[in-house]
């Protein structure tokens, strides 16, 4: 799908759920979504799992709750009643998302000249000032994942990275300070996305158990 950002966000794109996630970045207004086929698959069975399994296990864990005693005072239906707002926020954040998504493939083949250049989806390896070399790989806001070193496109290093040639010099402007840094390499190809795992919480487990018991 292929769809130009209309609108901005809204307060429901704030993620307050605590299955520990990062909170969600925010799309600069007037710009498009644009992410890696991992990344949107991963927004797919996403929302998948929550309309097709997670929302239908906890709606029965507060119906059955609801059955236990004055619900004012009944903690299990007023969390479960909690966790399906959430869960609701979630759906409409990645129905957004994914209605407004524009997927660009790395490993797609493109002219030599930029294939030398700093796109979305470019794996970068830069020098700092002090010869320092460190790689990253410019994602989507939906993809950022610190641990395999893809930042998001909205990024201050990415922004300072973009359109920049191997052999370039550019410059950083961040909240710790201004810096050089210096593109020594560019490459584009498939980037790997660490796939959705669902997390089912606690309280359903228990609640599980209490229903078992019943």
């Amino acid at each position: 799908m292929s769809k130009a950002f209309t609108r901005e966000p809204d307060a429901d794109d704030a993620n307050d759920a605590d299955d520990g996630r990062q909170p969600d970045l925010a799309l600069p207004a007037g710009t498009r979504n644009y992410i890696t086929p991992g990344g949107m698959q991963r927004l797919r069975d996403e929302l998948a799992w929550l309309l097709g399994v997670h929302r239908p296990n906890v709606t029965a864990v507060v119906a059955w709750a609801a059955g236990n005693g004055d619900r004012s005072e009944n903690a299990d239906y007023q969390y479960g009643k909690r966790r399906l707002r959430e869960i609701d926020r979630r759906i409409r954040f990645l129905t957004r998302r994914l209605d407004l998504a524009e997927v660009v493939d790395p490993a797609a083949p493109r002219a030599a000249a930029q294939a030398q250049q700093v796109f979305f989806g470019a794996t970068v390896t830069y020098e700092d000032e002090a010869g320092a070399a460190s790689t990253v790989t410019i994602v989507g806001v939906d993809e950022v994942d610190l641990a395999r070193r893809h930042v998001s496109w909205v990024s201050p290093l990415a922004r300072a990275l973009m359109k920049a040639h191997t052999g370039d010099t550019v410059v950083l402007h961040s909240p710790g300070g201004t810096g050089e840094l210096t593109v020594t390499a560019v490459r584009y190809g498939p980037v790997a996305v660490a796939e959705f795992v669902p997390v089912p919480t606690s309280f359903e487990a228990s609640a599980a158990a209490g229903r078992g018991q019943g």
